[in-house]
């Protein structure tokens, strides 16, 4: 087990009429942040969560003999809430067990390092308890401490071993000290721990720990289906699991699934709620085939093989400009894949974070056109900019969050 530091850069806003006056648009400040995580594989190898090390620009991990050791950050995935760093250091590699043979009631194990800055040793802090669930699905802002935004937290190990801020990434043991799941996120009404703890599965975090070492990224599966609620009771809470769209060109599509149509199992599992789908989709990966049930509005039900491919928008033939933005051309598929709501434009990709400051554009914007003048593709968007180059102001608009917005700046040779 190891500590997790590090530091970040945070912008503060004016906090007062004098600081608005001669700093109008705030300062930026160095914060500390603290986690935990532990070896995966010879060299220097450790799995954490993504959040603990999002925005990082310095990690450093500390052993438990106290010695600092820089890490540089493999890969990360902000969707299942893990990341792989890289020590220099060769760390002991613990023994992992079966998540998928765990019984509710078995004892479990936290290790971490809770609260560690307000500790002068480093040696990690062990709370015990039991498997208090398996399989849980839960909404991410039920969380303290956890990852948020786009995290999905489906088919987690649920324990009420305590585990307090600076226990993310840390490892979740059984009573032979097997590694059996990664410490990712509290339920909390004040911060602390109230006995409600939530750990990733150790094989799934194995399985996405190998794409980030050998990729620098997880291949995510796409079958082209959108999943809903089939209804939700007078407590709010959601049942079953309906089709609500299916992407054009797609596997769903393929074999010929329809919006409305009753989604019953997956994987010979039954489907109680949409989380059980996004559970699924954590096991398989693009070349795999996935077997989906679905039932008509006559009750029949019938059996369907999808063929698992790559995120359409991954697949996309990629286009470069300005150094630095990386855009792919908008498709029907890639349309439904990320929710826009208008059906052309350039998506971006990957953008720079020089490029970002300069034009305020941002991964996942579409861009829709240039000094108004409509783009079709990613090819008009280089087209356009290489052309007004050194000719004056450019205006981009682009859909954001579903939003249309624009913003301008000029581009010299």
């Amino acid at each position: 087990m190891v500590s997790v530091n590090v530091i970040r850069r945070q912008r503060v806003g004016p906090r007062s009429l004098f600081e608005e006056f001669f700093v109008p648009h705030g300062y930026e400040r160095e914060v500390a942040g603290l986690g935990s995580g532990f070896a995966i594989a010879p060299g220097g190898y450790v799995l954490t969560n993504a959040h603990v090390v999002q925005g990082a620009t310095e990690i450093v991990v500390a052993a438990i003999d106290g010695a600092d050791y820089a890490a540089q950050l493999v890969g990360s995935d902000e969707l299942s809430d893990l990341a792989l760093l890289k020590a220099d250091v060769d760390l002991a590699v613990p023994e992992f067990g079966d998540s998928d043979k765990l019984v509710t009631g078995e004892p479990a194990i936290a290790i971490g390092n809770p609260f560690g800055y307000l500790l002068s040793n480093v040696e990690p802090t062990v709370t015990a308890g039991v498997i208090s669930g398996v399989g849980r699905h839960i909404l991410p802002s039920a969380f303290a401490g956890g990852g948020g935004g786009q995290t999905i937290y489906a088919d987690m190990i649920q324990t009420d071993a305590s585990i307090n801020p600076g226990n993310s990434g840390g490892p979740l043991v059984n009573a032979v000290g097997h590694v059996i799941g990664v410490n990712s996120a509290i339920f909390s009404r004040t911060g602390g721990s109230e006995g409600l703890g939530f750990a990733i599965p150790i094989n799934r975090a194995l399985r996405i720990a190998e794409q980030l070492r050998t990729e620098g990224q997880v291949r995510r599966p796409w079958v082209g289906l959108d999943v809903g609620p089939a209804e939700s009771d007078r407590a709010g809470r959601r049942r079953g699991a309906t089709i609500v769209r299916v992407a054009p060109d797609s596997p769903a599509d393929r074999a010929e699934l329809q919006s409305g149509t009753a989604l019953v199992a997956v994987q010979g599992r039954r489907v109680k709620s949409p989380l059980d789908w996004e559970a699924e989709l954590f096991n398989v990966s693009p070349g795999e085939t996935l077997s989906v049930t679905v039932q008509d509005e006559r009750g029949r039900q019938r059996e369907v093989m999808l063929r698992v491919e790559d995120l359409p928008s991954v697949r996309a033939t990629r286009v470069e400009v300005l150094e630095g933005l990386e855009l792919i051309t908008l498709t029907p598929a890639i349309q439904a894949e990320r929710g826009l709501r208008n059906s052309a434009g350039a998506l971006i990709v990957n953008v720079s974070d020089q490029v970002t400051s300069v034009t305020g554009l941002r991964r996942g914007d579409l861009i829709l056109a240039i000094n108004r003048r409509g783009v079709e593709s990613a090819d008009d968007v280089a087209d356009l900019l290489d052309y007004l180059a050194g000719r004056g102001g450019v205006r981009v608009y682009y859909e954001r969050d579903g939003v249309i917005w624009s913003t301008s700046f000029r581009i010299t040779r």
